[in-house]
């Protein structure tokens, strides 16, 4: 995205490198696909409109390193995470390249009153610099602009697996639905606990070992050690950001489902030195801020496969650390 960072992410040890390796409301239904339930968000023609114009506001954003232009396009979590980008691009004095999205579908579900929403499956850039996008619009109200509220990248086409009714349009999941794997709206606290205190934490089982699990806490775990050599203390919990979950019914019966996490991390250091606001927090407190404790705030958006039975998959993840405070 416009505001975005491509500067390596370099926390303090290997803790950003490690992650980034490593509820909607009562308008939703999980009726079978096929069987329309309500009328869609919007057209396809309307949609494309949506990110045309998100796009035109993103490139002005990137260009005038502007955090207010965002707002006119963006809703959080994505809003607070791009703002947080964008400071680092102010800082280091990159600005981004220009987004012009390509290879787009849409997936637009059937849905009654509002908060509204869709899906689009979208390419930026080109050949090494090209991105697949997982985006997801959400409207208020009836008159409120549409605004881009998550964007994790997705490692495959999680989202051609979404299925569609004869009108090509797709189902939405309730949060609380029984028919999966595991409920979506349980999914998130899974999720933390796992990267929190490993795969054999209390409800971490319904997720599948893979990158941004099993090998993420790996990861974790053994940069808290590489800090340690180095004099440095970290402790690193993750817990479901109060943000709404929203699910898609997949051809299997099953769903992908966008949800967020918070991390917050707490370094210390007995001396002085040993810590710097570098890398991934450039631009959210003075380079000078940290002496002996640093403290952040990191959000992560993650796109997921639940199937009917069996265990979620990872397929899509948007880290950026948001806020940082040093003493």
């Amino acid at each position: 995205m416009a505001a975005r960072t491509l500067v390596p992410l370099l926390l303090p040890g290997l803790l950003a490198a490690a992650v980034s390796t490593g509820c909607s409301g009562n308008n939703t239904s999980s009726a079978a696909p096929g069987k329309p339930q309500g009328p869609p968000a919007l057209t396809k023609e309307q949609a494309q409109q949506v990110l045309t114009s998100f796009a035109s506001g993103m490139n002005q954003a990137g260009l005038r390193f502007s955090g207010r232009t965002l707002r006119t396009v963006e809703t959080d979590p994505q809003l607070t995470m791009d703002v947080a980008a964008l400071k680092l691009r102010r800082a280091v004095r990159q600005r981004p390249p220009k987004v012009v999205f390509s290879h787009t579908t849409f997936y637009i579900p059937r849905l009654t009153g509002h908060p509204r929403w869709f899906a689009a499956d979208a390419v930026s850039g080109k050949g090494k610099q090209a991105l697949r996008h997982a985006l997801l619009f959400t409207q208020s109200s009836e008159n409120a602009p549409w605004l881009l509220a998550a964007d994790p990248y997705p490692s495959e086409l999680a989202l051609a697996h979404v299925a569609l009714d004869p009108q090509g349009y797709a189902t939405p999941v309730a949060p609380d639905v029984e028919d999966l794997a595991v409920a979506p709206a349980k999914l998130p606290k899974a999720h933390a606990a796992l990267l929190t205190d490993g795969p054999r934490a209390s409800g971490a089982s319904v997720l599948a070992d893979g990158a941004k699990t099993s090998e993420t806490y790996k990861a974790l775990k053994a940069g808290e050690k590489t800090l340690a050599t180095r004099g440095v203390t970290l402790s690193s919990r993750f817990s479901p950001a109060e943000y709404k979950v929203y699910g898609l019914r997949t051809k299997d019966r099953g769903a992908v489902v966008w949800y967020v996490l918070k991390q917050n991390e707490a370094y210390s250091a007995a001396q002085r030195g040993k810590l710097a606001v570098s890398g991934d927090l450039v631009g959210l407190a003075p380079s000078t801020t940290a002496r002996t404790r640093l403290d952040t705030t990191v959000l992560v958006q993650y796109l997921a496969t639940i199937p009917p039975k069996g265990r979620a998959t990872i397929s899509g993840m948007y880290r950026k650390a948001v806020t940082a405070q040093g003493s």
